[in-house]
Order: C-alpha cells, then structure tokens, then sequence
C-alpha cells in the first residue's frame, strides 16, 4: 500500500525521472530506447494506531469572572475561643441599703482604774474656750454682717435670742453695752438699724430694775436729757415690766425682762 507521504515521495521521483529522460533523450535519442514509469497513488490506507498523549499546552487567557451565586447557608456555630485579657474596673456602684444590725457582741474586758478628777477639770476648761470660742466666732459674724456708727458710737445688732440681762452680758464680754440712745441722732441710727435689718424691736440698754418707775440707762447714769416713749409708756402691764424695747417706728416700749428677743450693743469708738 501508498500512504499519502510515499505517494508524494513517487511524484517527485517520477518528475525528476522524467527531467533526466528528457535531458538524456535530447542528447542519445538515436542510441537507446526509454521506457518510462509513471506512477498513480494508491488507495487511502487505514488509520494507524493512536500516538502518545503530548506535552500539555501553554495556559489560556484568564476569563471573565462570573455571575456572583446566591450566598450560602449558615455555617455551624463554632467552639467558644480563648478567654481574652481582662478589662479594666467599671465605676463604683451606688451604695447598698443598710443590712440589718449583727448580733450584740460580748461585754469587754473592764478599764482599769485612774484619777479622772484631774481629767475632768482639764475637759471642762477646754468646753469653757471652745464656748468661748464659739461665741466670739458668732461675734465676729455679726460684725461682718455690718454696724451702724455716729460721731461717737459704734453699733451691732446682735441676730441671737437672748434675755435682757444675758444680752447685757454679752455685750460687755465685748467691751460694750446695750445700746442707750441719749439723743434723737442716736435714736433714728438704731431705729434706721433694725428696719433695714427687716426687724420690727430689739432690746436696748434702759431699764428700772433697782427702783419702779425710776428709769436709768444700763450703766447707771441718770435719763435727764432725752426720751422716746410711745403714748401710754411705760405702763408696767401686770407689774412685771422692767425692762425696754426700741420698736421700728423709733419709739420706747417697757416690755418683761424674761422675753428673748435680738439686741443691739453698743461701743464707743475711742475705746475699739
């Protein structure tokens, strides 16, 4: 049988065989005969055996990404991981109610005994400064709320309760005394006083404690210049009525020495 390669291989062979021929035939035309083979292909032969798988080929061209699909389902709740650091401390809480009381303990061992009474007059002098203390510090605030002055004289209200004598006391722990108005300037300054202070009386330093109807300032010294009583004073009601009060208005009012009520001390300036 012809394959297609020796079939090809015949017709070269049969051109270049009919190219000598020629060339010979011109030159011994006369001297040989030539007999020429002229060959045909033959019929397709059968398919051979399949040959060995090839190298691969070299990589295509990337396509275009497709479609995005619908998404899936929910996977599985996995395992719990490692605990993480710890955090920092939250803000204190709001204080809890009151629990209920514990049990009573036992009694404890008794004191040992001592001399108190040296103690105790040490404690009872320092509670004397601390009142002491005290009162002054109640002075001193007073003093910063504002006084009153004239010429001569210095005024305080005094914003504490008190009777008439404890309020005479007071002031003369203070280098003073219950204010005496012994003229009508001295009089409209303390009236003046307390109604700004939105008062409506305090006590003043007049009184008739040693002698009934017999009125003298609280120093002692005489009334023999001025007054300010108003109509019917004093009239000593229920006979218990020593003591007296400066209203608002300006005018005197003998009132019972028990009552408490606010005060005004006065100093004199050449003594502060």
């Amino acid at each position: 049988l012809v394959t297609g390669e020796n079939m090809v291989s015949c017709v070269v062979v049969t051109v270049l065989v009919l190219l000598l021929v020629r060339s010979a035939h011109s030159q011994h035309m006369a001297e040989e005969p030539c007999s020429v083979q002229i060959l045909v292909p033959g019929l397709k032969g059968e398919a051979g055996e399949k040959g060995e798988k090839g190298a691969p080929g070299r990589p295509g061209r990337v396509g275009p990404p497709g479609d995005t699909g619908p998404p899936g389902l929910k996977g599985q709740k996995g395992i719990m991981g490692h605990y993480g650091k710890m955090g920092p401390s939250g803000f204190k809480g709001l204080k809890g109610d009151m629990g209920e009381p514990g049990p009573k303990g036992s009694d404890g061992d008794p004191g040992l005994p001592c001399e108190c009474a040296p103690l105790r007059k040490m404690i009872g002098e320092m509670d004397n400064h601390v009142a002491q203390l005290s009162n002054e510090l109640k002075f001193i605030k007073n003093a910063v709320a504002g006084v009153k002055e004239t010429d001569s004289k210095v005024y305080l209200l005094v914003k504490e309760e008190k009777r008439y004598r404890d309020a005479e006391l007071y002031c003369q722990g203070r280098g003073g005394h219950l204010a005496m108005p012994k003229d009508a300037a001295a009089n409209r300054a303390i009236a003046g006083y307390i109604t700004e202070a939105g008062l409506s009386r305090v006590y003043i330093g007049i009184n008739d404690l040693e002698s009934e109807g017999h009125f003298v300032y609280v120093e002692r010294s005489p009334m023999s210049t001025f007054s300010k009583w108003r109509e019917g004073e004093p009239n000593n009601a229920y006979e218990n009525e020593d003591c007296v009060e400066l209203v608002s208005s300006g005018e005197w009012v003998d009132v019972a020495c028990s009552l408490t009520m606010y005060f005004v001390c006065e100093f004199d300036k050449d003594r502060i």
